[in-house]
């Protein structure tokens, strides 16, 4: 299965918790005033990336994972094989940014499968006027740390502090 990715991102610590493997897709709807990479939009605009490329790539690196872009759910079923396949043959933890909000996602049978693989969800659009520079691992301060498996687990919304 082939993805469109914009870029790959060895080693970089701003996408999450530690060293991170960051997978930039291409492709989303959202298009944020102030995003701040706004080529990623264009599905066209990534490199078609077959899976066992890029878990060659996760492997040798050996960090645990980030999806953004885009919005990976842009790609849902492609980026729902891969993180299967990252948890399965590589038991890594995935970090997973989305312009969507938790609530208006987690009973979408489309998204669900990529939803189940993810353990931390950085939910909502970027909002310029709530751009907030000291803020970590996110843009603006109306974006939450979901923790997925045990917000699916519970059917509550369940988020987290970093």
């Amino acid at each position: 299965m082939t993805l469109s990715v914009i870029n790959i991102s060895e080693g970089t610590s701003v996408d999450g918790p530690g060293l991170r493997t960051s997978i930039y897709f291409a492709g989303c709807t959202h298009h944020c005033e102030g995003c701040h990479n706004p080529q990623s939009w264009d599905i066209d605009a990534g490199k078609p990336t077959e899976i066992d490329e890029i878990l060659k790539v996760v492997a040798y690196n050996d960090f645990n994972v980030t999806f953004s872009g885009g919005d990976p759910f842009f790609q849902a079923e492609g980026v729902a094989e891969l993180a299967r396949r990252i948890k399965e043959e590589l038991g890594k933890n995935i970090w997973c940014y989305t312009g969507y909000l938790w609530e208006n996602i987690k009973d979408n049978k489309r998204f669900l499968p990529l939803l189940e693989q993810i353990d931390v969800l950085v939910d909502g659009p970027f909002i310029l006027a709530k751009r907030d520079i000291s803020l970590r691992f996110r843009g603006s301060d109306n974006q939450r740390f979901i923790d997925v498996q045990e917000s699916l687990k519970t059917g509550k919304t369940v988020t987290l502090e970093f």
